[in-house]
């Protein structure tokens, strides 16, 4: 199968907004360089086209219709969709990510150059066999869009047990005694700013993109580093401990979540870790943060600096929660790891659904899904 430089068959062009444009109440999608497609209120752009993280968390993206984009988001549109389905561009850009994160420059957040897509070599065969491709590919996905609607329904199904047992945080409708998260909090503690290796070091390092958005965890590219007796009390995290992303970019910032798991591990310097006092489950203030109206609250609060936001763990100490009976967030605590047991499965579930889809798209663009 002929290979042709994706330059001579796509126009490309970048977002023009930050991302403070953002608009939770917005008409249209706008597209950031986080996997979380935010709001907006206008649209610069109505077409087919790949949509490609410029930096940060380098993820592809396709979409067809009225939105607006971040201004470090590529968008790639075929100059002809008689030669070049958008379709099949993006399943192969979907591959070609892993080698735009091998690529990518830069310090803790990570960047692509145009020239890194437009010399990308794209195999292209005739429109008609595209067409199949996408077709089988476009089946594949659909298993795994059903099983990723399950996964977020019980993401819903947590918030929504939050809101049924202790009330909307913007309203306190039960009217809870208000104070602040250092109410809750026996300690922080920044993490370690050691040097993190690819295959050596006795801990794995808990760095910004373990912790998702949705404030879970995606273990799925993890660093170690060695820490000694003095660091281990420091810098390792524990089951029913709270960690906080205090740095990253802006819609980013505040990312929070319950270590979950019986063997600890370090954490890296941009995030803190809470522990919880005997007022406090881990669990409810997680939730609380990651509910809508905390994250609202994390995203006006978050200072930019040199393209970074940033809520330092005394910001995070002083933002105002409301403080039900720890009974009452022991027991949410117990609803949540039930409901986090049925997400594993899934999840495992997910992973084999996408490992499938994969060896299916590399088969596809070798050439080896139809016999000629």
């Amino acid at each position: 199968m002929r290979k042709v430089s994706l330059g001579s068959l796509v126009n490309i062009r970048t977002g023009k907004l930050d991302a403070n444009a953002s608009n939770p109440e917005g008409k249209y999608p706008f597209f950031t360089c986080s996997r979380e497609t935010l709001k907006i209120d206008t649209y610069s752009y109505d077409c087919e086209c790949v949509l490609v993280a410029g930096n940060g968390d380098l993820n592809v993206k396709y979409y067809n219709g009225k939105f607006d984009a971040y201004q470090r988001t590529y968008i790639i549109e075929s100059i002809d969709k008689n030669i070049l389905n958008v379709k099949y561009l993006y399943y192969f850009m979907q591959l070609y990510v892993s080698k735009l994160r091998q690529m990518s420059i830069g310090g803790v957040i990570k960047y692509i150059k145009l020239n890194y897509l437009t010399d990308a070599k794209i195999p292209l065969p005739n429109i008609e066999k595209q067409n199949k491709i996408v077709k089988v590919l476009e089946k594949a996905q659909e298993l795994i869009d059903k099983r990723k609607a399950q996964i977020e329904a019980l993401d819903q199904l947590t918030q929504s047990v939050f809101l049924e047992m202790f009330g909307d945080p913007a309203t306190n409708p039960k009217k809870w005694p208000m104070g602040f998260i250092k109410d809750l909090a026996l300690k922080t503690q920044y993490g370690t700013s050691k040097k993190a290796s690819e295959d050596t070091g006795k801990y794995p390092i808990l760095r910004m993109n373990n912790i998702t958005y949705e404030g879970h965890w995606d273990l799925t590219d993890l660093k170690y580093v060695d820490l000694d007796d003095k660091e281990v009390e420091k810098y390792l995290v524990h089951k029913g401990e709270l960690l906080f992303n205090r740095t990253n970019s802006k819609e980013l910032v505040g990312k929070t979540a319950v270590y979950r798991f019986e063997k600890p591990m370090a954490f890296a310097g941009y995030l803190v870790k809470l522990i919880p006092n005997e007022k406090a489950n881990a669990e409810f203030i997680s939730a609380y943060l990651n509910s809508k109206y905390g994250k609202s609250i994390l995203f006006s609060m978050a200072k930019n600096i040199v393209g970074m936001a940033n809520i330092n763990a005394e910001e995070l100490k002083s933002i105002k929660i409301y403080i039900p009976p720890k009974q009452l967030q022991d027991q949410f605590a117990e609803i949540v790891q039930k409901i986090e047991s049925q997400r594993e499965l899934f999840k495992k579930g997910l992973v084999e659904l996408e490992k499938n889809f994969n060896s299916l798209m590399q088969r596809a663009f070798k050439g080896e899904l139809f016999n000629d």
